[in-house]
């Protein structure tokens, strides 16, 4: 397909309130959005790095410079034929793969469209019915934790996600598995450990959590390998997994048991799915994370999580757990307690409200 023009908008999504974790604390989210152009068709791409390097070595403001001067230029006017000829177009460009998946993205929703079917079809995906979970950041007090975790289990979903980091450790997860001990819970460390913290991540063993995610540092496999082998709680790796040559590092090494797959982190959905194959040879389990993306970006995290090899509820929420309103249309919405459905339209079946869009755009340019 040749790429007729590409549309760039940097936006800054403000949340209901602040997201707390390892990394900070952040009151907004802000996100590029890319719009692709190819003959009578469009398809739209999100990727949400956020506003500082923090969680990656990008941020937004970097990325849509990246895209503005570099990126677009390179692709606007190209035929491109495939996923992968996308790919190779912009190999030449150094890491940076959340501003290489916001146009990866924008051409999967394309190449959808074009075909007439909704992306998750196209991808693969097993059913149009995918399990989410409930994602908890660090809080003012463990009772409000506790009380929030309880409107969850209410509410039918199956597992919880609690973010975890210096402070906020053994002490509130002793205090939530007495609470709830049936419950399905794991960790989410954030990169915050290093090795020298063992003892207290091996003390994790006695809480029956499903995973400990990214303990150590985010570029690391090493040391994730040797921490494996000391614990009986199964490691996930998120930040560590920015490729499939990462991946097949961390599978050499046995550096984990499950892998949460990011399409921004690893530059899009071309490579989420050479990721969840790979892994689904090797015989590693996967689940889909998400950076508070709009319902598009979420759109596309829910095409993902219909794909066989996905074996534990993703990170993808309804809009009315962090935005007022969402900047795509239509919103998330939980089709039934703990489980969202893929829209059944071609492509992802999402795109931004052109007035949301005006309200939170921080800047925005076309490539022609």
């Amino acid at each position: 397909m040749i790429i007729d023009s590409i549309e760039i908008y940097r936006v800054n999504m403000p949340l209901i309130y602040p997201f707390r974790t390892a990394f900070g604390n952040d009151a907004e989210i802000e996100s590029v959005l890319v719009k692709l152009t190819g003959g009578a068709q469009y398809g739209w791409g999100e990727s949400s790095p956020w506003a500082a390097p923090a969680y990656s070595a990008e941020w937004a403001a970097g990325e849509f410079i990246l895209l503005r001067d570099w990126f677009a230029p390179r692709m606007s006017g190209q035929d491109i034929s495939s996923s992968e000829h996308l790919q190779d177009i912009l190999s030449i460009f150094k890491g940076n793969p959340f501003a290489k998946a916001a146009l990866d993205l924008a051409w999967w929703d394309l190449y959808a469209k074009q075909r007439g079917e909704p992306l998750w079809r196209v991808l693969g995906g097993k059913s149009d019915c995918v399990e989410v979970g409930a994602d908890f950041g660090i809080m003012e007090s463990i009772d409000l934790l506790l009380e929030t975790i309880q409107g969850a289990q209410d509410a039918g979903f199956k597992r919880v996600k609690l973010k975890y980091r210096p402070g906020w450790e053994l002490d509130m997860i002793a205090a939530v598995r007495r609470r709830f001990p049936d419950m399905v819970f794991h960790v989410d460390c954030n990169s915050a450990y290093r090795l020298e913290n063992r003892a207290m991540l091996k003390a994790l063993d006695e809480y029956n959590l499903a995973m400990i995610e990214q303990p150590l540092a985010h570029d690391d496999l090493l040391d994730h390998a040797k921490l494996q082998r000391e614990l009986r709680t199964p490691i996930c790796l998120d930040e560590s997994i920015i490729s499939l040559a990462k991946l097949e590092q961390a599978i050499e090494l046995g550096a984990c048991k499950w892998v949460n797959i990011k399409h921004g982190r690893v530059g899009g959905i071309t490579n989420a799915l050479a990721i969840h194959n790979r892994c689904q040879r090797a015989g590693i389990p996967v689940w889909i994370g998400g950076m508070l993306e709009s319902a598009v970006g979420q759109a596309h995290s829910i095409a993902l999580a219909t794909l066989p090899n996905v074996k534990y509820p993703s990170d993808i929420f309804p809009t009315s757990r962090f935005y007022t309103q969402d900047l795509g249309q239509p919103e998330v919405v939980l089709s039934a307690p703990s489980e969202m459905r893929a829209v059944d339209a071609p492509g992802i079946g999402v795109e931004p409200n052109p007035e949301k869009l005006r309200e939170m755009m921080v800047e925005s340019v076309r490539v022609r």
